[in-house]
């Protein structure tokens, strides 16, 4: 934790601490529903525009624009574009990225060819794109409805629409497990207060090909009043900012002004004072490997005695391969191997079977941990130092029993193929553990015919090529 953050307990008696000193203060009175998986969470989201009476904002880094949004909603560009002709405000803040962090993705990075395709379609949504410092980028994915009023809806997650969509129970060849937070009430002031905020500032709006469809100067009001309460989640919106990308520290409504110019780690912060006050078990679903001082933690709590489940892609980033090779990224690939020598620590994939008979893993682009069956946190943050120490970055972190341990059940279900309402958390780690290891012997064995897509990871050598395993065993 940096010096500005202080752990403080949740009013709700519950022992995960919260953030302090951030941006947004934590909240209650929110209704918050986890969307598994792209299929589900477009799906309503889609629903969610088709249904807006005033506005319709997003923040968007990767972007395929001719992505198809479920039910024959079409593009994402026809689904904005529809809303528009109603009337609805309809705004977009694209990422455009700079020579360092250009291959990151797929982007609409606002080239001449891209306001071409806006004018041939004659889009009426308006638009500004944003920059990040040096190779990072703005990486937040946030869809919100209604901003301001009484139906004021947000979407928290890290789904790009660039993939093919996912439905739940048919995970397989070539596609991607991720996932999204739909929250009403207070809590969604907050995002609304970060759209305001990025669209006032967004770094391109004086710049050619930094605006589309309205005037530059054009600034947005920042909300003044807190949406009605909606549920009884208790809720903090939490972000990570480079330093220097905003300078307005207009304080969100019921909370003190924040000295955002200097930058914010609220989620980087936060995944420590979790990870530190775990007591039973940790589940986490994340696209990167954990940084050493995430790694530390995770030993911590290992040696407290808490069961841990680290769920990553099955094929590891091809950057892991190249960093194994060098000894200075020696001690990252140590931390990892030393959490693998807790007998209560699990490192695994999920694969799918294909349609040729066989089994591939599917892509974990999820970001998501589970806490003592009592809190959870869902964005778009992960744990490498990117994610952690320079993109910018949006979580719901959400204090229920009942949210965390619905969401524990509906992965495990996917993942194991069976079942663990009727286990608590430890014991459902455990169980995950044992089935990820059976699959992993049997998939090894040639037997591809087993229950759910769990299949456990060796610590030791995870992020080496298949040939540079195959050469070093010889």
């Amino acid at each position: 934790m940096d010096q500005h953050e202080t752990p403080a307990t949740t009013e709700t008696g519950q022992h995960i601490p919260f953030i302090a000193h951030g941006s947004y203060p934590l909240r209650g009175g929110n209704r918050v529903q986890p969307l598994v998986d792209s299929g589900p969470a477009f799906r309503r989201i889609g629903e969610a525009v088709e249904q807006a009476q005033h506005s319709v904002w997003l923040t968007v880094t990767f972007v395929a624009p001719d992505f198809q949004m479920p039910d024959g909603r079409g593009s994402i560009f026809d689904v904005l574009d529809r809303a528009a002709e109603r009337g609805v405000d309809v705004r977009v803040i694209f990422w455009r990225p700079n020579p360092e962090s250009s291959g990151y993705g797929q982007t609409f990075a606002g080239t001449s060819a891209d306001f071409d395709l806006l004018a041939a379609r004659g889009s009426r949504f308006l638009a500004r794109w944003d920059r990040a410092p040096l190779a990072y980028c703005h990486h937040q994915k946030s869809w919100l409805i209604d901003a301001g009023r009484s139906s004021e809806t947000a979407f928290v997650g890290g789904i790009n629409p660039t993939f093919a969509l996912v439905e739940p129970g048919h995970l397989g060849e070539g596609q991607r497990h991720d996932i999204y937070v739909e929250i009403t009430g207070p809590s969604a002031t907050d995002v609304h207060h970060n759209f305001v905020q990025r669209w006032n500032e967004a770094s391109e709006r004086n710049m050619e090909f930094g605006v589309w469809g309205h005037d530059s100067d054009e600034r947005l009001p920042f909300p003044t009043d807190l949406s009605d309460a909606r549920g009884n989640s208790v809720v903090q919106i939490q972000r990570n900012a480079h330093a220097g990308c905003y300078r307005d520290p207009h304080a969100a409504p019921g909370s003190a002004a924040y000295y955002i110019v200097g930058g914010e780690r609220s989620i980087t912060n936060q995944y420590l004072l979790a990870i530190n006050a775990a007591c039973r078990s940790i589940y986490l679903e994340n696209q990167a490997l954990p940084v050493p001082e995430i790694a530390y933690a995770l030993e911590e709590a290992l040696k407290r005695g808490v069961h841990v489940v680290l769920l990553v892609p099955g094929e590891p980033e091809e950057y892991l391969d190249l960093w194994r090779q060098r000894p200075e990224r020696k001690p990252f690939f140590d931390r990892l191997e030393a959490l693998g020598r807790y007998e209560h620590f699990t490192l695994t994939g999920i694969a799918g079977k294909t349609q040729s008979g066989g089994r591939k893993y599917v892509y974990v682009h999820a970001k998501v941990m589970v806490v003592d069956d009592e809190w959870v946190t869902i964005g778009s943050c992960n744990l490498h130092a990117n994610s952690l120490f320079g993109h910018s970055e949006m979580n719901a972190a959400v204090w229920d029993r009942d949210v965390a341990r619905a969401l524990r059940c509906q992965l495990l279900l996917e993942h194991l193929g069976q079942g663990t309402e009727h286990l608590d958390d430890q014991l459902a780690m455990q169980l995950y553990q044992r089935v990820a290891h059976e699959n992993a012997a049997r998939w090894e064995a040639g037997d591809v015919d087993w229950e759910g897509l769990a299949c456990s990871l060796n610590p030791a050598t995870y992020g080496e090529s298949q040939e540079r395993q195959i050469t070093r065993a010889q």
